[in-house]
């Protein structure tokens, strides 16, 4: 048995910036992202090799979190497109009327609540599978018990996968990041630190805190590491800082049960109702057989 935990914001994003030709409601509402994203979720949903009878969707709705709050620079809803962000709500109704288990996070983001439910139900279950390519969520992988699913390239990755492109532990990814920075999620790292710096370091000292102010006690070859080891004590604050920002939250306090995350199928008149408002009825002429009876 698997539990399925799909990056809703991921896909919505994906879907809209997607070669797929626009579509609109019959009011004539831009509503392309949404029916990508529940072309995506049929796809899943009845993929006989994923055979998914655990699932729930987490969306970032508002983008902003606590760690706005944090530091100024971090990524917000800023340059987020109007048609994209009006769906935010009708594509987490999109993910109800599919019998899935909705996240709608505002103070936390979706990636912790991801973090949350792999931390809290993985003993239920033989794997549980993260559907994002996210490097963040790099971080919760647990062996081949708790995996990343990136379906757009049809790749598993697992410990031994993030370790090889990494070079690091899963549970290193928050100071990796703190040094090297992350321009996804907006915030720069300390200067000078490359990948192969940091990993190394990491690999050496386990965190950031352990790493010492004096470089004569950094492993060798470490280039320009008086400089480095200068900027990192000047700096460190900063890096501790980055790192809370790269670290997930693994007890959100999502409501649900285990249980409550069963998926009995497509609720047939629920969906073809909402399919009929947002004119998405090409989506059962084009996929025989779908949605099933539940």
């Amino acid at each position: 048995m698997r539990l399925h935990i799909v990056d809703g914001t991921y896909e919505l994003y994906r879907a809209h910036y997607s070669k797929r030709p626009s579509h609109t409601t019959p009011s004539g509402q831009p509503v392309k992202a949404t029916y990508g994203f529940v072309w995506s979720m049929l796809s899943l949903l009845h993929d006989r090799d994923e055979a998914v009878s655990h699932i729930a969707v987490a969306f970032d709705n508002p983008i902003r979190s606590f760690r706005n709050r944090l530091y100024d620079g971090y990524k917000s809803d800023e340059g987020v497109p109007e048609e994209l962000r009006a769906q935010f709500d009708l594509v987490e109704e999109a993910a109800r009327r599919l019998g899935m288990t909705v996240w709608s996070m505002d103070e936390y983001e979706a990636d912790d609540a991801m973090a949350t439910a792999a931390t809290r139900w993985a003993a239920e279950v033989d794997q549980v599978r993260l559907l994002t390519p996210d490097k963040d969520l790099g971080q919760c992988l647990v062996g081949d018990r708790v995996v990343q699913v990136d379906r757009m390239r049809k790749r598993v990755i697992d410990v031994d996968a993030f370790v090889e492109k990494r070079a690091v532990q899963p549970a290193a990814l928050p100071d990796y990041l703190a040094l090297v920075g992350d321009s996804a999620d907006g915030f720069p790292g300390l200067p000078g630190f490359g990948a192969k710096t940091a990993a190394r370091l990491l690999e050496s000292f386990g965190t950031l805190e352990a790493i010492p102010d004096d470089p004569q006690s950094w492993p060798p070859k470490v280039r320009g590491a008086q400089k480095l080891a200068a900027t990192l004590a000047r700096g460190r604050a900063d890096a501790l800082l980055y790192r809370k920002l790269a670290r997930l939250v693994c007890d959100v306090p999502l409501k649900e049960e285990f249980k409550d995350l069963a998926w009995n199928g497509v609720p047939r008149v629920r969906f073809e109702e909402f399919c009929r408002e947002q004119g998405f009825s090409g989506l059962l002429r084009q996929r025989p057989g779908m949605p099933p009876s539940a």
